[in-house]
């Protein structure tokens, strides 16, 4: 909780983690009204899905330039700009009159998002770096925290029946405190280093650290996708449960995220990599016990381990020697993405070809697979 203590205590701190949790607000209040864009617009699932997947291709479009915006501009710029952006494009996906301009401002809105997602990383690695401090992973557990804000937000929406008004004043309300603080982050720049030519010696460790990423980002996002279906049909969990794998394991997540830094701090980047790794293995032996409580506690399981696996990455592909901190953390950010988007729709092929119980096997496969990774790591590092 060193790390937790760090941030409330100090604005210099506070200011980049509350760039953590902005992020999440801004897009989880516009998901708690996808329904009701779905609905306004008249259009089909089939339509809606076309319109989310230009979100994601804003934001990988955007990732193969943000390490030379961020290099140019300065981090601490990079990132207020990003903070910017993200709120003004936030506005856009309620307030578009038809499903063509969705398409556009959602493709605006993740382009935003992914310039904002990585200067935050890059800007948090380099403070670490400046002051010998860790709160990569607290900052990350802010991430997590702003997702539970935007849910609560949620409860508001009967009082405001508004869904433009209510994004309205989330943006005005974010941006308020971010503007308050962003003197405390503005004038950073990353530090320089020493570039290397391309080589596979530089390459081969950003590679291992990006499959890492791709699996641990896309088990969060299977978790996400398929926790309350394998409960229904394979543990055949009461109703009442269904939704308990996912709100256990983003609460184990957030947590987890709260307490990385200092256990990092004492036992190294790649050490917490490894033991996060063989608490998730745990945690999907003990999801495919096929016993509700077992699984929901498996997820819990899950959470906990795969909370401190992706901060250290950033943290980790930040110091690779030879490599800008933006240009590693902007890898380790378009794998995980990666993984994240396309896991989910992996498994759900090999659900429906062989089952569920196959694809939670095959996760636990790539999680061993993770395990292995580290003890290459410990030798590149």
């Amino acid at each position: 909780m060193k790390s937790l203590q760090l941030i409330f205590s100090n604005p210099r701190y506070f200011a980049p983690a509350w760039v953590f949790a902005s992020l999440n607000i801004w897009f989880g209040t516009w998901a708690v009204y996808i329904p009701s864009v779905k609905e306004n617009l008249g259009i089909n699932k089939a339509d809606l899905g076309i319109a989310i997947f230009c979100l994601s291709l804003g934001v990988f479009t955007i990732f193969p330039l943000a390490s030379t915006i961020i290099n140019k501009l300065g981090v601490g710029r990079a990132t207020w700009y990003g903070v910017v952006l993200s709120s003004v494009a936030a506005l856009f996906p309620l307030f578009v009159p038809n499903y063509y301009l969705l398409m556009g401002a959602l493709f605006v809105f993740g382009a935003s998002n992914g310039l904002t997602d990585i200067s935050m990383n890059t800007l948090v690695t380099e403070i670490e770096k400046e002051d010998k401090q860790n709160f990569m992973s607290a900052a990350h557990g802010f991430f997590s925290l702003g997702g539970v804000i935007a849910g609560l937000g949620s409860f508001l929406i009967p009082l405001f029946n508004n869904p433009p008004l209510h994004m309205l004043l989330t943006v005005i309300l974010v941006f308020v405190v971010n503007l308050y603080f962003k003197r405390h982050y503005y004038h950073i720049k990353s530090a320089p280093i020493e570039k290397e030519p391309f080589s596979l010696k530089l390459f081969k460790p950003l590679l291992l650290l990006g499959l890492v990423g791709f699996v641990a980002m896309g088990s969060e996002g299977a978790i996400v996708d398929w926790s309350g279906l394998y409960l229904k049909e394979i543990t055949l969990a009461p109703e009442a449960l269904i939704g308990a794998g996912f709100l256990a394991f983003s609460t184990a997540m957030t947590v987890g995220r709260f307490l990385g830094d200092g256990i990092s701090s004492r036992i190294g980047s790649v050490n917490i990599v490894a033991l996060g790794s063989v608490i998730a293995i745990v945690g999907y032996g003990t999801v495919l016990s096929g016993h509700t409580l077992l699984a929901i506690v498996g997820f819990a399981l899950n959470g906990l381990g795969f909370s401190v696996i992706v901060p250290e990455l950033f943290r980790i592909g930040g110091n690779v020697k030879g490599v800008e901190s933006a240009q590693g953390v902007a890898f380790i950010a378009g794998t995980g993405y990666s993984g994240f988007l396309i896991g989910p729709v992996i498994l759900g092929f090999l659900a429906e070809e062989a089952s569920l119980r196959h694809s939670f096997y095959a996760l636990l496969g790539c999680v061993i697979f993770v395990l292995a990774i580290t003890f290459f790591l410990r030798k590149k590092k």
